[in-house]
């Protein structure tokens, strides 16, 4: 089993059916959704969930309890405040498209790096194999060096708020899956948006979909709720 830290929307969010509509499945039920575009061109992101990354998954060290990570991810949002973006942006990452915040508030760094050390008591060792998959040649050496001490090279400075919609994409692919996105998202794009919770999902077997085990309100949210 693997587990990951990330923020997700509500389940009652309009975000939350927007985005499962579009991947074709929703993290917090499971159930499949028929999404506008081929399948094949969300397989990933809707294998993931609808996520942003905040601690990318990873195995629990030996000895370690899930309930106790659990319990300390609880503590650590319960003294949170809520986040506010100026705007959700969609983007072009690389190859693929997400949406993102602009510009990306610095107090999702200072999160970020809490929830790293919070979490890095309870994560094993990577194995060789997992280190092969990300393929340390081709990062810069403070991204080997994240690797090596976080198991996860995009964090710190590397760090990107970022929604993942879909797989790596063909540029004339891109073009088209562009257009189709900013339509369907348009009620939440150059919009404000409000990080106000994280989320504790789980993947229960290898290769199987990651789906969410617990939500955990920001304290000023739940205090507002």
């Amino acid at each position: 089993m693997r587990v990951a830290i990330y923020h997700t929307p509500p389940y009652e969010h309009p975000l939350t059916k927007a985005a499962a509509d579009w991947l074709g499945r929703c993290a917090f039920t499971g159930a499949p959704k028929v999404s506008p575009i081929a399948p094949e061109l969300t397989a990933s992101a809707r294998r993931y969930g609808f996520h942003a990354t905040i601690r990318a998954p990873f195995r629990l060290a030996e000895g370690c309890d899930l309930g106790a990570l659990e319990e300390r991810l609880s503590d650590l949002c319960a003294k949170a405040a809520p986040i506010v973006f100026e705007r959700l942006a969609l983007a072009e990452l690389g190859q693929f498209l997400a949406l993102v915040a602009e510009p990306q508030p610095e107090a999702l760094a200072l999160l970020q790096r809490q929830i790293l050390e919070l979490a890095e008591p309870f994560r094993a060792p990577l194995s060789e194999a997992e280190i092969a998959r990300r393929n340390p040649q081709k990062l810069t050496d403070r991204q080997r060096h994240y690797l090596e001490q976080w198991g996860y090279p995009y964090v710190l400075k590397d760090f990107r708020f970022h929604m993942t919609l879909t797989e790596s994409l063909e540029p004339i692919v891109r073009r088209d899956v562009s257009d189709k996105a900013r339509a369907h998202f348009a009620e939440f794009i150059d919009r404000p948006y409000r990080l106000d919770a994280l989320a504790l999902f789980v993947e229960p077997a290898a290769g199987a979909d990651f789906t969410i085990r617990s939500i955990h309100p920001f304290g000023q949210a739940a205090r507002k709720g």
